[in-house]
């Protein structure tokens, strides 16, 4: 199983003042109280960089509260939702292909049981329920919420296991197209570069000596000078939180639009960040034959590309 970690990161407010601690996560993060207490004394929250194991701990005003939360060990009340957006671009009995749409978180977490697209699959399959793990099911890779493009859905759960088995065997290549600021060194290459959660803001990744492997290929497509902007083709050898922005980010070429690693700088009109997950190639699970899948680039991508050729020519 693949454990996912939603992190908190919280100053305790005047109003939470000399409320006990096992209340103040329960009430942040919408768990129970037995559960925030199973946490507690688990030795798994610290309040201002110390372990506290005492779930009627009185927090102070302005402490600092983290701790993280395995969503699957959380019984969240997932209903279908036929009205979410999102395309099929394809089905059998093993598994779905999807076109997620930037905007879309793709499954529930803590205090966030509706609105996603795994409340949408489960509207188009309701069999999809009972595969993989309780609060992602049917979820073996994710696309950040301001990313769109494809997603590979398992349906049954022997094609899970053997898509999780491909995924960490890498035998499934994604490949991303991204515009970045700038123009990469050299017309390809390799970041190679641990990844982990950043020291200096809890809620960001960051390149860190003691995080996961991680290793992103790029290409450059295409550059526009008067723009300072490079349209690139990506490919993941490895799937880590928010791996192609924090590579890209780290050599000097953040992708458009990011508000996260991207700096101070310009979203050329986007209300989203300039990153699509384009191409999937997998095996299939029970036939053995290869599969790919394409995506174009949504409307809004095009266009912003469509403009910089115009000023070309």
């Amino acid at each position: 199983m693949v454990c996912v970690l939603k992190e908190f990161n919280e100053t305790v407010p005047v109003s939470l003042s000399g409320e006990r601690l096992d209340r103040l996560l329960s009430f942040i993060s919408s768990i129970s109280r037995s559960e925030a207490s199973k946490l507690i004394r688990g030795n798994g929250v610290s309040v201002n960089g110390n372990r506290v194991d005492r779930p009627s701990f009185k927090v102070s005003v302005d402490d600092f509260v983290e701790f993280s939360i395995d969503d699957s060990e959380i019984d969240l009340e997932i209903t279908p939702d036929a009205s979410i957006d999102f395309e099929i671009v394809y089905s059998d009995s093993d598994f779905l292909v999807v076109n997620k749409p930037a905007g879309l978180v793709v499954h529930p977490g803590a205090g966030n049981s509706s609105g996603t697209l795994v409340n949408g699959l489960l509207a188009y399959d309701p069999k999809i329920e009972g595969v993989g793990q309780k609060n992602r099911p049917g979820i073996i890779h994710r696309l950040d919420k301001g990313t769109s493009g494809l997603l590979l859905v398992p349906t049954t759960n022997e094609a899970y296991q053997f898509f999780l088995n491909e995924m960490q065997e890498r035998n499934i290549e994604r490949m991303y197209k991204a515009l970045v600021w700038g123009l990469p060194d050299g017309p390809e290459g390799i970041v190679d570069a641990p990844i982990g959660r950043s020291s200096k803001n809890r809620k960001k990744m960051g390149i860190v000596s003691n995080g996961k492997p991680s290793r992103t290929l790029y290409r450059v497509l295409k550059s526009w000078d008067f723009s300072q902007v490079s349209l690139l083709e990506i490919e993941l050898e490895t799937g880590r939180t928010h791996q192609i922005r924090v590579h890209l980010s780290s050599i000097g070429n953040p992708v458009v639009g990011d508000e996260v690693y991207g700096g101070r700088r310009k979203d050329l009109g986007l209300e989203r960040q300039f990153l699509h997950a384009y191409k999937l190639c997998i095996t299939h699970p029970r036939t053995g034959s290869i599969c790919e899948f394409e995506s174009s680039l949504p409307e809004e991508l095009n266009s912003l590309l469509d403009t910089f050729d115009e000023n070309v020519q």
